[in-house]
């Protein structure tokens, strides 16, 4: 367990003070890089720094070393083995062998394999994943379309993309059907124009972002999905993380400003998952159809089910469900009021209503 505070890592990263070298790691989620504390790149914002107590940790959550603090001691086999991440970022597109992979480090494959996960704590497998699944949201920010961004980054298929997607993400499905015993929730409440909001995080990420008519509604709201769970009021200098997000979120909600980039601890069906993923894809301004949601995950006649599933998002906005209408351009549901959904879709530009 890390013994310092996120305040006071957050405040060893700004200063980049060398001292903290080696007590933690930090990554950014904007670049997909982490780093010693000391690192002289250029300052991320607070909201997009995430906190590791070792460099297994950040491998583990699809971060790589930074190149230019080299947060990984070198060493003739920890050279080895950042070559053969190296190369695999370089191919993340083509199909790697842990023969192909073993003759760059100079080992057997069941070598590779064994010295790889111990030094990065992923095999090279999910490290290329997390690779491709990074390049996958990059093409998606530069405009491509979905179908071409998944064979972009070296997906072979629509359904290879939704299941890395939700691959060791979010709440284990034993701790969601147990009520959530043994997480630690941390939440926040802010008034918006939007009404009440509640947003609500575990370590992995924000797990519910909630529309009532007041604070002790949304309270019941999280009480009664997490029954088991430890629920914290966020303070800011215990967990900065999320006071940030919910700011940031306010900000967009009732002043415009962007949608922030936030990682996600989503949990639900194989289905939902599959569903909710595919939202993350639609972009501010658009709208689908139930239909051509079902269609683009290759599943054209669960109409009813996508519905279903989108009533049961319980991130809301971050999760966009409110993109998607009737066919005939109506707005459907919404488990937060069409109201609510009608306002957000105007603050969008969407005419389609």
């Amino acid at each position: 367990m890390m013994k310092l505070t996120e305040t006071e890592m957050a405040a060893a990263v700004n200063r980049r003070d060398p001292s903290f070298d080696g007590q933690f790691y930090y990554g950014v989620i904007t670049t997909g890089v982490f780093c010693q504390p000391s690192c002289p790149t250029k300052s991320a914002k607070p909201e997009n720094l995430r906190f590791f107590c070792d460099q297994a940790s950040a491998l583990a959550a699809s971060f790589r070393p930074c190149k230019r603090c080299n947060p990984i001691a070198s060493t003739k086999k920890a050279d080895t083995l950042i070559n053969v991440a190296r190369h695999i970022e370089k191919c993340a597109d083509e199909k790697l062998t842990l023969a192909q992979l073993g003759e760059v480090a100079g080992l057997s494959p069941s070598q590779l394999q064994r010295s790889f996960k111990a030094m990065f704590g992923v095999s090279p497998k999910h490290y290329q994943d997390a690779v491709r699944m990074r390049q996958f949201k990059c093409h998606l920010r530069a405009g491509e379309g979905i179908t071409d961004a998944i064979y972009s980054s070296g997906f072979g298929s629509i359904s290879r993309v939704y299941g890395e997607t939700t691959r060791n993400i979010g709440m284990s499905p034993k701790a969601y059907r147990a009520g959530g015993q043994g997480e630690v929730i941390y939440y926040a409440c802010r008034e918006t124009s939007l009404g009440h909001m509640v947003m609500a995080a575990t370590s992995r990420g924000v797990c519910s972002v909630q529309f009532g008519d007041n604070q002790r509604s949304l309270m019941n709201l999280l009480s009664e999905e997490f029954p088991k769970a430890t629920l914290v009021l966020s303070k800011a200098q215990d967990t900065p993380e999320l006071d940030n997000w919910i700011h940031a979120l306010d900000k967009h909600i009732s002043h415009g400003a962007p949608k922030p980039d936030v990682p996600l601890d989503i949990k639900g069906t194989a289905f939902q998952l599959k569903v909710w993923q595919f939202l993350l894809s639609i972009k501010e301004g658009e709208v689908m159809s139930y239909g051509e949601v079902a269609a683009q995950i290759d599943s054209p006649k669960a109409v009813r089910a996508v519905g279903t599933a989108c009533g049961k998002n319980r991130i809301g906005i971050l999760i966009p469900c409110h993109r998607v209408l009737r066919s005939d351009g109506t707005l459907g549901g919404y488990r937060w009021g069409l109201e609510r959904k009608k306002a957000l879709l105007a603050k969008e530009g969407v005419k389609k209503q």
